[in-house]
């Protein structure tokens, strides 16, 4: 495994979590120190150092200090990673999914076509009798 596979695990499973992806969010909106991060989430402090900690080792966030203040703040180097990541798949899931919408707008072109033949045979043979 990689030195990018195992950056690549941390980050995905720091992201892996509801929390930390809600202080992902507050911290997209600017710095804040960790008691305001820690509101919105009935959970003791110590639980909420807890995740700063994973996503600040998934290099998704830093830490700073000022004086009595410890802001925190996002980190786009963990995130341009996963993008990064993510770009090397998308032209293969864009194809695949291009394929998929042509399949699709041929089975819909044959039924529409299917159901047309039909009711001009059905007219035919009412019109036979």
């Amino acid at each position: 495994m990689t030195r990018i596979d195992e950056s690549l695990d941390i980050t995905f499973a720091a992201l892996a979590d509801s929390t930390r992806r809600a202080i992902l969010a507050k911290l997209a909106l600017g710095e804040a120190s960790v008691t305001e991060l820690a509101e919105p989430f009935a959970m003791s402090m110590p639980a909420i150092s807890r995740h700063l900690k994973v996503l600040e080792r998934a290099g998704l966030i830093s830490r700073g200090r000022e004086a009595q203040w410890r802001p925190c703040r996002i980190e786009g180097r963990g995130l341009r990673q996963i993008a990064d990541w993510m770009e090397e798949y998308r032209g293969i899931w864009e194809a695949r999914l291009d394929r998929m919408q042509s399949y699709v707008e041929a089975l819909h072109a044959d039924a529409k076509r299917d159901s047309k033949k039909g009711a001009v045979q059905k007219r035919t043979k009412k019109a036979a009798r």
